[in-house]
């Protein structure tokens, strides 16, 4: 009998964890992980490799996650692809009580999480209805794919627009692969960085993060110069999203045209300072934001879209007053 971990932002996961056992009654080696609003994904992982741990079978394992791409999602997905062998571990995104009531039924079946996959996900997609029933949406016939021109399929001329530039610590997480491709629009969500292009397992982790319909890929600020000249890419609506201020520097200054940032995340690490709940600096970052205000680039420096920006220039006083007080 397979385990089964909830993972969900806030308490949805417990939540369901305790509906679920009310109608379907209490269950072996299941557990419930919740990313609560003051935790980071580094805090997350530990709840959930504390959670596998605590489990009988640690062989067989599914992640029911509520959201694809969010950071509970991102970091199980890391522990299965640094796992010798993940077959047996397997996640499923869009939770709701229908999928987990399923789920708990299928693993006294003894079969593995893969071969009951399909039953679950159907289960949980029939739980999605509408009362009253003539209200309920028509299935609409999927529309014939286009037809390409030329082998790359690509724009002739003109240059890549950025419906968006963001800088966040977490790159492509749950807040950005939903509240943020939502309310920009782009066909593509670029990671500029060049640490991250060099590491396969977060370009695997960033590819499979991205929101239906939008792929999203990792390219060096080298490359991202090339492509922002490039007229192929000329009708392509771009997401961008840097790790740090420095990257965002650094591709501007290579050509890269972007005239607004969107100050999103940047993590607190050892020699910064807390600036806000969701923004930490050290003197580099200070420097550069200052660089990058000269420069002409303006400031969006929101969280998430329905937030009320603040403003960037208090946020340095602040965060270079707090470096001075710590020298």
């Amino acid at each position: 009998m397979f385990s089964i971990i909830l993972i969900s932002h806030g308490q949805m996961s417990q939540g369901i964890l305790h509906s679920s056992e009310m109608i379907f009654g209490k269950q072996e080696d299941v557990v419930a992980v919740s990313l609560n609003p003051d935790e980071g994904p580094d805090d997350f992982r530990k709840k959930l490799e504390e959670a596998i741990a605590s489990l009988g079978n640690t062989e067989k394992i599914l992640f029911l996650a509520d959201l694809w791409g969010g950071t509970p999602f991102n970091q199980a997905s890391n522990l299965i692809n640094e796992k010798e062998k993940g077959g047996d571990w397997l996640i499923t995104a869009g939770m709701n009580l229908p999928m987990v009531i399923e789920s708990y039924s299928a693993r006294f079946s003894g079969q593995d999480p893969k071969d009951v996959i399909k039953g679950i996900v159907g289960e949980a997609k029939k739980g999605v209805k509408v009362f009253p029933e003539e209200f309920n949406p028509q299935e609409e016939k999927p529309a014939a794919p286009a037809k390409k021109a030329g082998s790359a399929n690509l724009p002739t001329s003109g240059q890549i627009q950025y419906v968006l530039a963001r800088i966040d610590t977490r790159l492509l997480h749950g807040q950005v692969a939903t509240g943020w491709t939502k309310a920009a629009n782009p066909d593509r969500i670029i990671v500029v960085s060049d640490n991250v292009a060099k590491d396969k397992l977060r370009k695997n982790m960033i590819a499979q993060a991205a929101p239906s319909g939008v792929p999203a890929n990792t390219v060096p600020i080298k490359k991202m110069a090339e492509v922002a000249k490039d007229v192929r890419f000329g009708k392509t609506k771009a997401m961008l999203l840097f790790e740090t201020p420095e990257d965002a520097l650094k591709a501007i200054e290579s050509g890269v045209g972007i005239k607004e940032l969107n100050v999103g995340s940047m993590a607190y690490s050892n020699g910064k300072v807390n600036v806000n709940q969701v923004l930490a600096m050290d003197q580099e970052d200070v420097d550069t934001l200052k660089k990058l205000r000269d420069m002409g680039v303006k400031f969006d420096v929101r969280k998430v879209p329905n937030s009320s920006p603040e403003n960037m220039d208090e946020l340095l006083k602040k965060a270079q007053s707090l470096i001075d007080g710590n020298k």
